[in-house]
């Protein structure tokens, strides 16, 4: 059975390849060529094939091989699309895209959760919002991120609107992707924690209006924080 490292390796390898432009579309990609390059057996090869056609980063076409489909083709939601995008050089782009669609969506996802959720998540989010300010003031990224990434996800979950819900996981690779990249500053400024705690105290209280008003901001301050980083 092949290494879970070894095949999540060469699907890295590939992705990056294709999302970063250095495969470009109409290129061909044969099973043996890649077997040969990455040294591994067949069914891995095929697996990660597959993978990549699952992402519509590729087409299989009979007795060509899989050919490299255009990005406007290709499965942008997928967390492993957005985690090689980030990665490559157009992580800038990517940033601005995903920061637009947080933009629509976190504010009435917010809303929603004001009205919407359980007592259990809204005693959560206060909590979680406590604890990020402790881990940020003491410049523990990684514990921040983890917290972060947990906030944001509870809050689109406890929105009950499904197609919310669904985005978690694209949120998810935003925030960990500005941590890794070092765009996240050290510690995270104080008026991100004020609105987090904001937005939490909202939906905590059932007040829908603040607790999107008070996401928008701190969507906004995100933006904000990424121009003035790639300003510099």
């Amino acid at each position: 059975m092949a290494s879970p490292v070894l095949h999540s390796a060469v699907l890295d390898t590939l992705g990056m390849r294709i999302t970063s432009g250095e495969l470009a579309p109409g290129a061909v990609l044969t099973l043996e060529g890649l077997r040969q390059e990455f040294g591994v057996s067949r069914t891995v090869m095929r697996e990660v094939m597959r993978l990549l056609e699952s992402m519509n980063l590729v087409l299989s076409r009979r007795r060509v091989g899989l050919v490299v489909r255009p990005s406007d083709e290709w499965r942008v939601f997928d967390p492993r699309v957005i985690r090689w995008r980030l990665d490559g050089p157009g992580r800038d782009a990517q940033l601005r895209t995903l920061t637009d669609l947080r933009s629509a969506v976190e504010p009435l996802a917010a809303a929603g959760a004001a009205r919407h959720a359980t007592d259990a998540d809204r005693e959560r989010i206060v909590e979680l919002a406590a604890l990020m300010r402790q881990r940020g003031e003491a410049g523990q990224l990684e514990d921040f991120l983890e917290l972060d990434i947990e906030f944001h996800s509870l809050l689109l979950r406890a929105s009950r609107n499904e197609m919310f819900a669904a985005l978690t996981e694209v949120v998810a690779e935003v925030l960990a992707g500005r941590t890794h990249h070092g765009l996240m500053p050290k510690p995270p400024e104080p008026v991100a924690l004020d609105l987090h705690e904001e937005v939490a105290r909202s939906i905590h209280a059932g007040a829908d209006r603040d607790a999107e008003s008070a996401m928008r901001g701190l969507v906004e301050e995100v933006r904000a924080a990424f121009a003035d980083e790639t300003a510099n």
